[in-house]
């Protein structure tokens, strides 16, 4: 099986993965987005995974992702920020991507409301909770959430749609869904205030189902579609 091939298939195992979890949930399969995490992936391997019908493609590194980007800018694909955003690389991302999933701090947000292009429409953004507490991990902690989205809501040029997170790693499934659950309360918090938050982004290749299962409507799979980075 030549790599197109393979990745079309793990595209349609994936598919299949996000179908029977959503039924299981009792969820429409389309009220779950797969985005292709394309991080240290070759730029073929993205374009292979839009010919087999990816319309998402998340990139964690902006100088290879603005390669990456220059590359395929034919492919009818949507493109999302998800890594960590460090204040001097925010132009280009506010300038090229429709999505940012890892906003942590009022002054990254500050900075991409300000360079988003007038032409452009409004940068959907949703914030990086550390669900977990780790020191290792990026986000804001879940106390600090409401003021942070309360503030990034009144902010122009950018359109806050919900919250993202990456969870300490469990193999349990009743583990992984224990804090998936801590982030899903947090958005329905949020949403009973008035937030009028519609995204959840969390769930990777080894929790996808159970991100489903606790209402995740954006799911960031890279091994699993793509196979081990480079």
């Amino acid at each position: 099986m030549t790599k197109p091939e393979l990745i079309a298939a793990n595209l349609a195992r994936l598919r299949g993965r996000i179908a029977a979890a959503a039924r299981q949930a009792g969820r429409s399969v389309d009220s779950v987005t797969l985005l292709g995490a394309g991080k240290s992936q070759p730029a073929a391997a993205v374009a292979a995974a839009a010919a087999a019908g990816l319309a998402h493609v998340g990139e964690s590194y902006v100088q290879e992702a603005l390669a990456r980007m220059d590359a395929l800018a034919d492919l009818p694909v949507t493109w999302h920020f998800i890594g960590a955003l460090q204040a001097n690389k925010t132009r280009p991302v506010a300038e090229r991507f429709a999505w940012v999933h890892g906003v942590e701090r009022l002054k990254i947000a500050e900075r991409l409301s300000q360079q988003r292009p007038f032409h452009a429409p409004p940068l959907n953004v949703c914030l990086q909770v550390n669900i977990g507490g780790e020191l290792t991990k990026s986000g804001a902690e879940p106390a600090e959430v409401p003021a942070l989205a309360a503030a990034v809501a009144r902010l122009p040029r950018l359109k806050l749609r919900g919250l993202m997170c990456l969870p300490p790693p469990e193999a349990e499934p009743a583990r992984q869904r224990a804090w998936l659950h801590r982030l899903r309360a947090l958005f329905d918090e949020l949403n009973a205030g008035g937030a009028g938050l519609d995204t959840l982004s969390m769930g990777m290749s080894a929790d996808l189902e159970s991100a489903v299962l606790e209402g995740a409507t954006i799911v960031r799979v890279g091994t699993d579609l793509f196979g081990p980075r480079r």
